[in-house]
């Protein structure tokens, strides 16, 4: 895939100029699809009276499958992975059918029910009927209650169930144009039908300080390693996630950033990834770190327009590639740490959180010159000279025994945000910290890539780790955070 040339260096009024017009196009951005509230409502439009008596559907919000699948038997992990793919592919079409069927939706009330929810309830409960007989096949217990987790529902734009502030009127883009299948803006790059919507940023001048860390105990590991791996300056993307889908093309259904391992796609084997070229500075971390792209919704299409992760799936506008990236591993405020076991696979944040909820989601958004101020659920709006920062604080304690987990979560965990703790049964390892900065045009231009379904909402943001430090490398970085130096 090329790459398009992202040095921004326009004028002050240009750049007001871009954000003004993407906050117009944001407002809108969330229409997809309208349903009446009740089946015996009557056409709004026929009443002619101007009364809204419309839900606006957003999208659909099915049980994450997966986050139950705590103990699934080693035998059955890349079958039950290959079904819980198949499920994300089953939303998305069905989520790309919502967004095209506004009109149908709006003359018959039952037709999102009826059309799109009950088949897909229907194909989700034959995959979960197979992840049970594919669990007990390999000698494990399916979970109970799986089969509830097979319907999903009608969500509309706000995440507390209400219409998005400033929404357009329902079947009409906010600039007035004319919207192509999948609720995508004609003329490409603008994100219209699925997100983010203006309501989504947030000026960071009006965030208060909340920034609070633990404070460091006697028995503290102070010291840092910093790796430099570059800022994907080459371009490599991919709409796969190995840890999740392994062995799934497009897995992901967005767009990957990498940086590290250059032989991270779907396929990559622990074998791959050990023997594989990285970008790393120090040829010793041949670790894998990825994040969604970041995309400027400034009407202009990207390479990956027409492919999957890209276009197909609803990410739309120009890649941006980092100003700057900065991978640094620190120490655990309650005392020392142990070296991280190769290929550790960790996790942070929840690409699904729009729909899940919070419980998972990590990432956090701000700007430059105002980085006591954090936001996990919105985008920053930046004054002018100041860039926007996106942070990964990944899980810092380990269960000592396994490199991943069915879920992908359970075997890490996050040291008590009070003291630093890790739980019991856990030992403190490096925490990995991400800080990835962005030079785009001050205002709600712009968005990371996310399951279409998901709306590019800023609290689906999260971060890919796959730790293949030499070991005898992975040693020294534990020794020198323990020691308190300051390393790379």
């Amino acid at each position: 895939m090329g790459r398009t040339s992202r040095k921004r260096r326009s004028s002050l009024a240009t750049r007001m100029t871009v954000a003004s017009a993407a906050l117009l196009l944001g407002g809108g951005g969330l229409v997809a699809v309208n349903v009446y509230a009740s089946a015996h409502e009557e056409n709004p439009a026929q009443r002619g009276d101007g009364a809204q008596q419309q839900q606006q559907v957003a999208t659909i919000d099915c049980p994450d499958v997966g986050n139950g699948l705590s103990d699934v038997p080693d035998a059955a992990r890349s079958e039950v992975d290959g079904e819980l793919a198949t499920m994300d592919s089953q939303i998305t079409e069905s989520y790309q059918r919502l967004a095209a069927s506004r009109d149908a939706a709006a003359r018959d009330p039952a037709f999102v029910q009826n059309s799109i929810l009950q088949p897909l309830k229907e194909r989700r409960s034959t995959l979960i009927d197979r992840i049970g007989l594919e669990i007990s096949r390999a000698g494990g217990t399916a979970p109970q209650g799986m089969k509830d987790l097979a319907a999903c529902t009608a969500r509309s734009a706000g995440t507390d169930g209400s219409p998005p502030a400033g929404s357009a009127a329902p079947s009409a883009p906010a600039d007035g144009g004319q919207q192509g299948d999948g609720g995508q803006q004609g003329g490409g790059g603008q994100q219209n039908g699925n997100g983010p919507d203006a309501s989504d940023f947030v000026d960071i001048n009006s965030v208060q300080p909340n920034v609070r860390t633990p404070r460091n105990q006697r028995a503290a590991s102070r010291g840092t390693f910093t790796t430099k791996c570059g800022r994907n300056e080459n371009g490599k993307f991919n709409p796969d996630n190995v840890i999740v889908a392994p062995g799934v093309s497009n897995g992901a259904h967005h767009m990957h950033d990498y940086v590290g391992n250059q032989a991270n796609d779907a396929f990559a084997s622990d074998d791959d990834l050990a023997n594989g070229d990285t970008s790393c500075r120090n040829q010793g971390d041949k670790s894998t770190y990825y994040w969604p792209v970041l995309r400027l919704q400034n009407g202009k299409d990207e390479n990956d327009a027409q492919a999957d992760g890209g276009g197909k799936d609803q990410n739309v506008g120009e890649i941006q590639t980092p100003a700057s990236v900065t991978l640094k591993f620190v120490g655990n405020p309650a005392g020392k740490v142990v070296a991280m076991p190769r290929f550790l696979r960790i996790i942070t944040g929840d690409a699904k959180a729009f729909t899940n909820g919070d419980a998972n989601a990590n990432a956090s958004w701000s700007c430059t010159g105002f980085e006591d101020r954090q936001l996990k659920d919105k985008y920053p709006i930046c004054p002018e000279g100041s860039k926007v920062v996106r942070s990964f604080k990944f899980q810092s304690c380990w269960d000592g025994r396994n490199t991943d987990s069915a879920n992908h979560r359970t075997h890490v965990s996050f040291a008590d945000p009070a003291t630093g703790a890790c739980p019991q049964g856990f030992q403190a390892i490096p925490q990995l910290q991400q800080r990835i900065v962005y030079d785009v045009p001050p205002g709600p231009g712009f968005a990371v890539d996310s399951f279409p379904e998901q709306l590019h909402k800023p609290v689906t943001d999260h971060g890919d780790f796959i730790n293949v430090f030499d070991d005898g490398l992975m040693k020294r970085v534990a020794s020198c955070i323990n020691r308190g130096q300051r390393c790379t």
